[in-house]
């Protein structure tokens, strides 16, 4: 798309990341476009300290540059889409504070400009996180497609920092308004920890560590349970890729399977890497593994990897896509060796079968059920 963004600060044309110039998703929507009036139309002061948490893409950092704002984002995508819309609308290198949902916030906040995220439990964990650098004064103000704010939504802003209501809808886009009150100390629940059950090959009894966001926070997903126990076995100490790994269950066991294996976990979600991580020590493995924020395989040499092992994700925010299995399934095929193997766990209804034989000549169904299949291509 190569729409502009007309703001009350001047014209922006940001964009996605990576670029793709048959991309048709813009890099914002009316949700931003309402908050960043509304700020203008209210003359809402935007002194000290501003936070914009859940930034998209960039564009309300890349709108509100001048005022010199702090973005925190849990993604690794969004965080390289924001550096390049900032150098692309000129803006002094500095002038935005790039932070994960990882990172230590900032020790005061005197805006908070909220884009409400998909997950519920991420909006809690990093308000709870935020609450503590709230003070009375703090204008907090949140943004969200309709569909995208629900009561448990308001909820969970009243409970953590104070009295909340909404305005109208406009273009099916709604504002969040929150008064700091009583600020009382809360319990962060996050991250929450649960032991897999037995019969799952060899992940069974494996500790499960979840930080908020990470798909399928509370439980094991249907999905991955049919994927670990379809495994490949006999890796014999291979590099091995944990692809778009969540909280890391499939490639630790694989390295519960093989304690010689070398293992990668690689998400864009700095949620999902924290996650990998804390689960792979919380089950004392004596293996070499690797942690990585990152887009996908990139920077990963080609040629050096034996095995990738894959669940894509088919949303992008609420946006249905193939994007990004494309790019993972051609990431995959670049680094693996000759003779290496992607693995793909997918709904059956996805065809992932038809993109594996565009890309390596070949597919072979390892395992099915009604819903899911377990496909197996090699790189010749």
């Amino acid at each position: 798309m190569n729409d502009r963004m007309t703001t009350p600060w001047g014209e922006f044309a940001p964009a996605r990341f990576p670029e793709d110039p048959r991309e048709r998703l813009r890099a914002w929507d009316a949700s931003d476009d309402y908050l960043l009036r509304h700020l203008a139309d209210q003359k809402v002061p935007l002194p000290g300290t501003v936070v914009v948490l859940g930034d998209r893409w960039g564009a309300l950092v890349t709108a509100l540059a001048a005022h010199r704002p702090v973005q925190i984002t849990d993604s690794y995508l969004a965080q390289e889409a924001t550096r390049a819309n900032l150098a692309r609308a000129d803006v002094e290198p500095g002038a935005v504070t790039l932070l994960t949902t990882q990172d230590p916030p900032p020790a005061r906040i005197d805006v908070l400009l909220v884009r409400v995220p998909k997950s519920l439990a991420l909006l809690e964990d990093q308000l709870l996180r935020l609450a503590p650098a709230v003070h009375e004064g703090t204008v907090v103000v949140g943004t969200g497609m309709v569909k995208e704010i629900h009561t448990s939504t308001l909820k969970l802003f009243e409970r953590i920092l104070g009295p909340t209501r909404t305005s109208l809808a406009e273009k099916k886009a709604r504002l969040i308004f929150c008064t700091p009150g009583d600020l009382k100390p809360h319990v962060n629940p996050w991250p929450h920890t649960y032991t897999l059950p037995d019969g799952i090959g060899p992940a069974s009894g494996a500790t499960v560590v979840n930080h908020a966001g990470v798909f399928c926070a509370d439980r094991l997903d249907i999905g991955t349970r049919f994927f670990l126990k379809h495994l490949p076995s006999g890796s014999g100490g291979a590099r091995v890729v944990d692809l778009g790994c969540g909280n890391g269950v499939v490639g630790t066991a694989m390295a519960l399977a093989d304690p010689g294996a070398e293992v990668l976990f690689t998400d864009e979600s700095f949620q999902a890497v924290a996650s990998a991580e804390a689960t792979y020590q919380a089950n004392k493995l004596p293996g070499h593994a690797e942690f990585r924020v990152g887009d996908g395989l990139a920077g990963v040499p080609a040629g050096s990897v034996d095995l990738v092992l894959n669940n894509p994700p088919f949303h992008s925010h609420h946006a249905t896509t193939d994007a990004t299995a494309w790019r993972m399934f051609s990431g995959a095929r670049r680094a693996l060796r000759s003779g290496g193997e992607l693995w793909v766990i997918g709904n059956r209804h996805l065809g992932y079968h038809v993109k594996l034989r565009r890309l390596f000549g070949n597919s072979e169904l390892v395992a099915g059920d009604p819903k899911f299949v377990v496909l197996r291509a090699v790189k010749e």
